[in-house]
């Protein structure tokens, strides 16, 4: 695609500053934060762009290619848009937005169970090429009803999602009492009052719903009934006894997302799984997790060979890829950024933020003299 970068909004924190001023504060922190103290959510990403590259100038060099191949898919740049929930809170119709967008492009969308957007919508926009992140319902019939629609919905890959056995203590959303629809204090009317594009884009769009999952909740429930019945109906706890019938039903590529230790990805080797996503929920869970680099780091010399290791949490940048890239992954996820453009730009967000990272990471490519996103590893200056 012909390059559409808004020449106002050249980098994440650009399209970050922006969407601030467009999204009401309680959607927007919740978009934005971590937990706790928001310790994990910063050393994720200081500790990615600690990782140098070196670059090779004086070798034969051609031309940077930024194509990349993972579980068995060809697509035009080694990145792709992570599972998010509640996208349609924090900026309207924003799902289908970056849908589009991505299969635009030819990277991959990953659904969220949690997201205002159903599998069979996913799925049109895409033509059968979005993936989706399960988020493990307690009953069995539930799980595997979600699973034929994703199987009817032609999802190339199922995504199961390991990493929140408990939720997070987050103090912005405690103090916003965030709730879907949100929760209509007199201080978020306001807040809704200040951002007017935000409240007639959902006028336009509607109340955003957990749409994937409308079959299975019952009508009427208030929102105190709506929390209670989805605390109720997903545990997020996984075990091998709860793995199994999944791996026997599931046909196509099946991915643990979530994985921060030898043993777990030992684990998932063993259970069949086709990859793994190493992630500690951009820093929402765990406040005193280790940095996805550092995992990664110690995770790909010794099981890259065995299942393939993807990576999300803590990039902002083309350089950010690039540096996780070489680094051992085989490919990278994104959420933040994304929703960052897509409240910034509306409509125009998704392609201008998947252009914006295509563009800054070919230059790094291309300043590194390396032809092949699978060479990247060579360029890694390793520290004692």
């Amino acid at each position: 695609m012909a390059a559409k970068i808004n020449s106002a909004y050249p980098s994440v924190d650009d399209l970050r500053t922006k969407a601030k001023k467009r999204i009401p504060k309680f959607a927007f922190e919740y978009l934005d934060g971590g937990c706790n103290e928001d310790v994990s959510i910063s050393r994720n990403t200081s500790d990615i762009r600690k990782v140098q590259l070196q670059p090779r100038y004086l070798r034969n060099y051609g031309t940077s290619s930024t194509q990349t191949k993972v579980l068995g898919m060809e697509f035009d740049a080694p990145f792709g848009i992570a599972p998010v929930g509640l996208q349609g809170l924090m900026w309207p119709n924003s799902p289908e937005i970056l849908a589009k967008a991505a299969y635009a492009h030819n990277i991959p969308f990953i659904l969220s169970t949690v997201t205002t957007m159903s599998i069979e919508r996913a799925s049109e926009i895409t033509e059968g090429k979005a993936w989706f992140q399960l988020y493990n319902p307690v009953e069995d019939a539930l799980r595997d009803d979600i699973i034929k629609r994703a199987e009817a919905a032609q999802c190339p890959v199922l995504v199961l999602l390991c990493d929140v056995p408990t939720f997070g203590y987050r103090p912005r959303d405690i103090r916003n009492g965030l709730a879907l629809p949100p929760k209509m204090s007199l201080t978020n009317i306001l807040q809704i009052l200040g951002k007017p594009t935000w409240a007639m884009n959902t006028l336009k769009y509607g109340q955003p719903t957990f749409e994937t999952l409308k079959p299975y909740t019952p009508e009427g429930l208030n929102l105190k009934q709506l929390g209670q019945f989805m605390d109720k109906t997903f545990s997020g706890r996984l075990n091998e006894e709860k793995i199994k019938p999944i791996r026997d039903k599931w046909k196509g590529k099946l991915v643990l997302k979530g994985v921060a230790s030898e043993q777990d990805t030992q684990d998932a080797i063993r259970m069949g799984f086709d990859g793994i996503i190493l992630s500690n929920h951009g820093g929402r869970q765990l406040d005193a997790a280790e940095s996805t680099i550092h995992s990664l780091h110690d995770i790909a010399p010794k099981y890259g060979d065995q299942i393939e290791i993807m990576m999300d949490s803590g990039m902002r940048s083309g350089p950010d890829i690039a540096r996780t890239m070489a680094s051992g992954a085989k490919f990278t996820f994104m959420g933040r950024s994304f929703m960052y453009g897509v409240g910034a730009l509306g409509n125009a967000g998704g392609d201008h933020t998947i252009t914006m990272l295509k563009t800054q990471f070919k230059q790094v490519m291309d300043q590194l003299c390396c032809e092949r996103v699978e060479d990247l590893p060579q360029h890694i200056i390793k520290k004692q």
